[in-house]
């Protein structure tokens, strides 16, 4: 059975946008995070969180750092009573040229590689241009750009919507 995914880009959607942000007592959800989410796992998807996260690459904090914060985060949404299916995330800098930062799509192929995941169903919620490309380049073409985080130039943007936070997607993944 494929699964209807929303892939979650995580600074500027599910936290506010600190920059290279790493230690649990700067972690502040975006404010309605947890009744959209569960709304829409009440709508039957699944979540993925798919995150670049440079910081690692720069040297500024450990994979480590990142694996405990991202626990700590998953234990937040279940104590919410929502489950994270996976999460996955680029440790590289843009100069690393690897496949997997966004806005290349690698983490998305390894996410279908690990899961059935309908394409047509999914969606991409992101705060970055890259988020909506790499989504796109990945065949979900499903997806909202918030404005929670990164400035964003919805005149320019590739994303079909553009709402200004994740607050507001129940709405538009309902319809």
């Amino acid at each position: 059975m494929t699964k209807k995914v929303i892939f979650l880009d995580r600074d500027g959607v599910i936290n506010q946008e600190v920059g290279y942000l790493h230690k649990i007592e700067n972690f502040k959800f975006i404010d309605g995070i947890f009744k959209s989410l569960k709304s829409l796992q009440e709508l039957g998807y699944y979540f993925i969180v798919i995150t670049n996260q440079s910081g690692i690459g720069r040297g500024l904090y450990s994979e480590t750092d990142y694996l405990l914060l991202d626990k700590w985060m998953k234990k937040e949404f279940e104590k919410n009573g929502i489950r994270i299916l996976y999460s996955i995330h680029c440790p590289h800098t843009p100069d690393d040229n690897c496949d997997c930062r966004k806005p290349k799509p690698g983490m998305f192929t390894n996410c279908f590689n690990l899961f059935q995941i309908s394409k047509k169903d999914s969606w991409m919620i992101g705060d970055s241009e890259r988020d909506i490309e790499a989504a796109i380049m990945a065949g979900i073409t499903n997806n909202i750009l918030v404005r929670s985080g990164h400035p964003i130039s919805e005149n320019t943007t590739k994303s079909s919507i553009v709402i200004d936070s994740i607050k507001d997607v129940v709405k538009i993944i309902k319809s």
